[in-house]
Order: C-alpha cells, then structure tokens, then sequence
C-alpha cells in the first residue's frame, strides 16, 4: 500500500521451470492489454511458452488474453477458482514477496515501489540458491538448463 492509502497492483510473470520472476508489473490497475504487452515483451528475450497458467483475476480473464493467446497459438490454464494450490509455486512466490518486500515497506508513491520491488526481484532471480534447483539461483539454472537442453518450442 502507498503512504496515501491508495491501493496498486502487482503482475507477477514466474518460470515455473527455472522459478525466475521474468516480470513484476506495478500499476494502479493493470488490463488485459497490458498484461498481452508485457507477456510479448517477455517473449522476445525467452520465447513464447507452451502454456500459461494463470488465476481468475479480472485482466487475466479479459476478452483481449483469448485473443492473445489464440493468435500466438499457446495453452492457457486458468487455475479453479478458490484453489489457489493449483498454482503453488506462484502461490508461494507471491507470499515471499509480500511477506519480504510489500509488508516491509511504506511505498510514498509508484516510483519507490517500482524500484523496491524490482530490487527484490533482482535479488531473488540472482543471489538466492534455491534447493529445488540444486542449489543455484533461478538466473543460474535457467543459463544451464539453455545451455544443456535440446531446442523444442519453449526454447527457440
């Protein structure tokens, strides 16, 4: 929450596979276009996914992700609604987030938020070895997974 009581919104893109953050978007609201442009922006450096598994939330379930995810021809999982543990590991991340970042912080405006939560999101990505993935960071695992990995969709 900003110092001004003014509520804003996080978009948070994970690699279920490497478990990188590859996007937190902070705005006051966040459309179904917006989420369509950053997904198209993550694609150009990681190529687009397989599938995408997602919540119920409005500017996922907007008419313009259909289209979105028609045109580019990927499979889209909405989780059901109320089972948030269909979509663990998201789940889990969120909860980091807010519990190391967002609850920790008084956020005077977008721009501090932007920042402090793009710093936290720099050091999750590079300087925390999970055990999940043997020991190395999510940045370090996904480097060696391209690296030693056959070239299929996900990956082109």
């Amino acid at each position: 929450m900003r110092a001004d009581d003014r509520r804003f919104r996080i978009l948070c893109v994970i690699d279920d596979f490497s478990r990188e953050c590859l996007a937190t978007v902070v705005d006051t609201s966040i459309s179904g276009i917006r989420v369509a442009r950053e997904l198209d922006r993550i694609a150009e450096m990681r190529g687009f996914p397989c599938m995408v598994v997602s919540d119920n939330g409005t500017e996922l379930t907007s008419n313009a992700m259909p289209q979105w995810q028609e045109d580019r021809q990927i499979e889209w999982h909405c989780i059901a609604p109320g089972k948030p543990m269909q979509n663990g590991f998201v789940e889990s991340f969120n909860g980091r987030l807010r519990d190391e970042c967002l609850n920790e912080h008084l956020f005077p405006n977008l721009r501090h938020a932007r920042h402090l939560i793009a710093a936290w999101r720099d050091d999750y990505n590079h300087h925390r070895p999970h055990s999940s993935l043997d020991g190395l960071t999510p940045r370090e695992y996904h480097q060696r997974s391209r690296e030693n990995q056959n070239p299929n969709r996900a990956n082109l």
